[in-house]
């Protein structure tokens, strides 16, 4: 009996443990569901737990021979409790009474100014700042550009016209306040959009407020900043050390990158690009910047340092190719547009070191006189001043020609609803791209501005300055196709400058025909005003750029140069003037996008695009087509880092660092009482579960040993 109840015993037994390899896969199975379960889950709790904010702008670090400006946050980026700053009085609470330091400002965009931010630079109580953008821009002004831009890179200096160095005769900028060449050791963030600003406020009103007199309780609402920056101390270092990385490391980690992009330029008659123009060929050049900067990374929108002059030059680009005999006239003329002038004029210091060492087209000695438009959008009682340098003046022959320049341009103007005057003899020229050919050779040439002395624009390399800063006014109700096409007082304004510098031109050119007929379009300055400024992805702009690069068009522009390159605003540019200069011809996409293959395209003269092409009226298909025209790019990168001289105090030298990310969140904060409290509890759980696995690791062979196989019982 004992025998028969043992065996059956065992049989029972075996029978409970004879699944087991499949409870095991059974197991596992559940254990991977759980896993992918708790993920999912502690993506939820995230979401839960952070609301981010998307749409912001950082101040990231740049860089110079010497220095390093901008912001940053710690490596894993900077926390505080959020305290809301609409009135100075506010920052008392920050810097002395609050009890929860540090502290994440959110600051209104009428108290972001120097006074305010060098007293929060100066204390440890501050973790980061978000700044909410004030609206309608501050009535007083705002730049955080230098009072004297792009100082010591010009033409002045102690060996030249020592009286005007460094602002000396006129302060250009005196609203610029310089915070932009500040070192912030936290991160500063541009909110962008008001709802999310909302949000912020919000948070702060439901958990940070002191109520009746007592201090807000746990939990706080909380903001997090990540804008680590890799590059330290200057260009300097910066470069130093990537190029050590590039040299000896397989996975180089490069810590910053130069400032860089293309200039955009074309001529009114054809050269060949590949080989030297005459030296007895006179050229005039005519030019103009066509980028900007604010204090937060391409936040540039530029309406009057930038965009006003760069369409003005277009439209009066047009208006001379439409005269009839411009491929008879004894002078060419050279339509050029610079890239990086805001930054210690990077794109006419690299045109000018080209020229020199025979690696451009055109020589300095080809240049018979220079144009430049400037700031052009706020005159006062319609006066264009015009600018010229009273030390290469005093040359003779210098002096006759800049005479008959100025009287050319002045005679230009009348019957135009436009008053050119001179600034005066004594007065030096203001910053431009002018003062660096000027540095190279004596060149006959004007600045045109609205200002005879201070700057016009109020809020000069900042956020600001937008349409509205230019008096952009559109009527209610516009759709976007409606405002692309109505043609503003802006764009009328700016029309009737570039129909005088167009007839100024022609006839500088030896034009000898009556130059009535030379006219700027308003309609099309205003299609490039709301291309550059409002919209940059509409049906005109889509039109007349190659199909490959369509991505190029958002919808906010922006025109800061940056470090990947060509940036919008350079494509834009380009395209442009090739439509507005080029010819449409009858050539296949085959034979467009390889011209050589072509007998008669005439390739080292002339540029080929085969562009998008406007919609069909009747189908979603656009109808593309070929344009031949002159524009072409060339490189603007600072001669220094051709050169490898970093530390020059000749060329620019801005380098932008390297980042890892940038995000900005926010969330509830517990006292440190409870995450002191949660972290022990934490790792007393964790001590328990290491003793428990141990104890029964130890114990496995009882816990989970598996009985034999009763047919293996031996009698």
């Amino acid at each position: 009996g004992r025998a028969w109840s043992s065996r059956g015993m065992e049989a029972s037994v075996g029978s409970c443990w004879a699944p087991l390899p499949a409870w095991r896969g059974l197991l596992r199975g559940l254990l991977l569901a759980v896993l992918a379960v708790g993920c999912c889950w502690g993506n939820s709790v995230e979401r839960k737990i952070y609301i981010p904010l998307n749409k912001t702008a950082p101040c990231v670090r740049l860089l110079n021979a010497t220095h390093q400006i901008g912001c940053q946050s710690s490596i894993s980026g900077d926390t505080g409790v959020i305290h809301v700053v609409e009135k100075e009085e506010d920052l008392k609470w920050v810097l002395a009474d609050g009890p929860h330091p540090p502290y994440m400002i959110l600051l209104d965009g009428n108290l972001f100014n120097r006074r305010v931010m060098l007293q929060l630079k100066g204390t440890s109580r501050v973790s980061g700042l978000a700044v909410a953008v004030a609206k309608p821009s501050p009535p007083q002004g705002f730049s955080p550009g230098l009072k004297c831009p792009n100082d010591g890179f010009g033409v002045y200096s102690k060996d030249y016209g020592p009286q005007f160095a460094h602002c000396n005769k006129t302060v250009w900028n005196p609203v610029g306040s310089g915070l932009s060449y500040e070192d912030f050791d936290f991160p500063i963030f541009l909110l962008e959009d008001a709802n999310e600003t909302q949000v912020i406020k919000q948070c702060y009103q439901d958990h940070n407020v002191p109520r009746e007199g007592s201090v807000p309780e746990y939990p706080l609402c909380a903001m997090q900043l990540f804008s680590h920056m890799h590059a330290v101390t200057s260009t300097v270092t910066c470069m130093r050390r990537s190029s050590l990385q590039s040299t000896f490391s397989i996975n180089p980690e490069i810590v910053c990158d130069p400032l860089l992009d293309y200039n955009v330029w074309s001529t009114l008659q054809p050269i060949n690009s590949s080989g030297k123009v005459d030296p007895e060929k006179e050229v005039i050049i005519v030019a103009t910047r066509i980028d900007s900067h604010s204090f937060f990374w391409n936040i540039a929108p530029g309406a009057e340092s930038a965009v006003s002059s760069f369409v003005t030059h277009l439209a009066a680009a047009e208006a001379v190719h439409k005269a009839s005999d411009i491929h008879s006239l004894r002078r060419n003329i050279m339509f050029t547009f610079f890239q990086g002038e805001t930054f210690d004029y990077i794109g006419s210091s690299r045109m000018v070191y080209d020229m020199e060492k025979d690696k451009f087209p055109l020589r300095l000695d080809n240049i018979h006189s220079f144009v430049e438009l400037n700031q052009v959008a706020l005159r006062n009682d319609s006066i264009l001043w015009m600018h010229t340098d009273p030390v290469s003046r005093m040359n003779e022959s210098v002096e006759v020609q800049v005479r008959n320049l100025l009287d050319i341009l002045s005679s230009s103007s009348v019957g135009a609803n436009v008053t050119l005057q001179e600034a005066g003899y004594s007065q030096p020229l203001p910053p431009s791209s002018f003062q660096r050919f000027l540095r190279a050779r004596h060149i006959p040439g004007v600045v045109l501005t609205d200002h005879k002395t201070a700057f016009q624009n109020r809020y000069y390399q900042s956020m600001y300055d937008t349409p509205e800063n230019i008096r952009m006014q559109y009527p209610e109700g516009l759709s976007p196709e409606e405002m692309l096409e109505y043609v503003t007082d802006t764009a009328k304004s700016l029309a009737e400058v570039a129909t005088v510098v167009a007839r100024a031109l022609y006839r500088l050119a030896g034009g000898a025909n009556n130059t009535s007929a030379i006219q700027a379009d308003p309609k099309t300055v205003s299609r490039m005003l709301y291309g550059f400024l409002i919209k940059m992805n509409n049906s005109w702009f889509q039109s007349i750029i190659k199909p490959d690069i369509k991505g190029i068009l958002g919808d906010v522009p922006q025109h800061y140069v940056a470090v990947s390159s060509p940036v919008n605003t350079t494509y834009l540019v380009q395209y442009v003037l090739a439509n507005l200069t080029g010819t449409v011809v009858n050539l296949t996409k085959e034979e467009c996008l390889n011209p050589e293959k072509t007998p008669s395209s005439e390739k080292e003269m002339y540029e080929y695009a085969w562009v998008q092409g406007s919609l069909d009226p009747n189908s979603t298909s656009r109808v593309p087509y070929c344009v031949r025209s002159t524009v072409r790019l060339s490189k603007a990168l600072s001669p220094a880092f051709e050169l490898r001289q970093w530390g020059s105090t000749e060329y620019s030298t801005w380098t932008e660092s390297r980042w890892k990310e940038i995000r900005a969140r926010i969330f509830l904060v517990a006292s440190k009482e409870l995450e002191i409290i949660t972290l022990v509890v934490g790792i007393a759980i964790l001590i328990f579960s290491l003793l428990a696995t141990y104890f029964i690791n130890a114990k496995a062979d009882v816990l989970f040993s598996i009985p034999r196989d009763p047919g293996a019982v031996a009698y």
